[in-house]
């Protein structure tokens, strides 16, 4: 969960942003048959099976818009859910109701969807010390909803943002010089408590990253041989995280290799959405 803190100061603006997408002016369908408060209520149901999250951010949907809107959860982050499961009750001035739905389903549905995907690749990689994670291919303005998707799916965060860490990439190699020159500048530069990590493309840097002493080596797009030869080379002198285009589909044949780490963008860039409803919404007796 978010706490009140990023709460109030991270999570509400995006939300009322995307708020302010879906309602320029106003809500004429619902302006038009709902002129006056009333109170409703309407059931969360899951259309397919899967890893539910994001929950608060489900429900802060509808407090920003109505401050006596109340939900009623039956299942919480993380919990497996299946196709037609109830999973809660929402409560609130139906004019709410019907404003926030989309955009309360669609954070509930892409958050849920990232993390049963992360949850499918994390499965593969049970019983072995590497860990899973994730990248910063995330939609923009949706990174702290997608991140904390892979978490409850199961996956880690990798870096959040460019002031979160030291990844020297092939851009940053190039502009320095080399792989040397740029860990060298790195160390320099950087305060002493951050870890300096290259990624590298071939055996030739992995040689000159560990001669440099880069505290995380990358080894990005090699081949499954050239992988192999890398982690004989490195021999514990860094940790190693491998990463390029890997997929639930192709991450079974890492396994074997070892590493600390591997990285998937796919598990934010690509994963769809879990299909989730909200349905019958009526009036309810006010007493």
């Amino acid at each position: 969960m978010f706490d009140p803190v990023t709460l109030k100061l991270n999570v509400d603006p995006l939300i009322e942003s995307a708020l302010r997408e879906d309602i320029s002016s106003e809500d004429v369908s619902t302006n038009s048959v709902m002129p006056l408060p009333k109170e409703g209520k309407v059931d969360l149901i899951a259309k397919e099976d899967g890893i539910i999250c994001g929950l608060q951010v489900f429900e802060r949907v509808f407090k920003l818009l109505d401050e006596t809107a109340r939900v009623v959860f039956y299942v919480k982050d993380g919990d497996a859910v299946t196709k037609g499961l109830l999973m809660g009750e929402v409560y609130g001035d139906i004019r709410a109701l019907l404003c926030g739905e989309r955009t309360a389903l669609n954070y509930l549905q892409r958050m849920s969807g990232i993390a049963t995907y992360t949850h499918s690749v994390a499965a593969l990689l049970e019983g072995s010390k590497t860990k899973l994670l994730d990248t910063r291919k995330t939609t923009p303005n949706n990174r702290i909803f997608e991140k904390y998707s892979v978490r409850v799916g199961g996956g880690n965060n990798h870096r959040y943002n460019l002031s979160d860490g030291v990844l020297l990439k092939d851009n940053h190699i190039g502009a320095a010089g080399g792989v040397k020159e740029a860990i060298t500048m790195a160390k320099e530069y950087a305060p002493f408590v951050r870890k300096i990590e290259v990624e590298v493309e071939n055996l030739d840097m992995v040689r000159e990253a560990v001669e440099a002493k880069a505290d995380i080596i990358m080894l990005d797009n090699m081949s499954h041989e050239d992988m192999q030869e890398a982690m004989n080379i490195i021999d514990g002198k860094a940790e190693v995280e491998v990463s390029g285009n890997v997929t639930r589909e192709n991450i079974a044949r890492l396994v074997d290799l070892g590493v600390d780490f591997i990285s998937s963008g796919a598990l934010t860039h690509s994963a769809p959405i879990l299909d989730i409803s909200l349905k019958n919404l009526h009036p309810v007796d006010e007493d």
